[in-house]
C-alpha cells in the first residue's frame, strides 16, 4: 500500500477560481519513505471544494529546486 502525507503547503490564487498549490509531501511505501515537492493546479467548485487538474513532482534536492526556480524566474 502507498500512502501520501502532506507536510506543508502554500497556495497561490489566480483568475476567478483557480489556484496553484506548492507542497512538500512524503510518500510511504512498504520499501521506505521519500519526500518530494509537488506543484498542483486546481480550481474551486461553487461550494469552495478544491478540485485538481494536474500536478508535477519535483526532486527534493535543494540544488535541483534552486536550478528550477532560477529557470522559472528568468522566463
Amino acid at each position: 500500500m502507498v500512502e501520501f502525507e502532506t507536510l506543508k503547503s502554500k497556495e497561490v490564487k489566480f483568475g476567478k477560481n483557480s489556484f496553484i498549490e506548492i507542497s512538500r509531501r512524503k510518500v510511504i511505501t512498504p520499501s521506505g519513505e521519500n519526500e518530494f515537492i509537488a506543484i498542483s493546479r486546481g480550481y474551486y467548485l461553487p461550494d469552495e471544494t478544491k478540485r485538481w487538474r494536474s500536478s508535477i513532482a519535483l526532486p527534493n534536492e535543494k540544488e535541483k529546486r534552486e536550478e528550477i526556480a532560477k529557470h522559472i524566474t528568468s522566463l
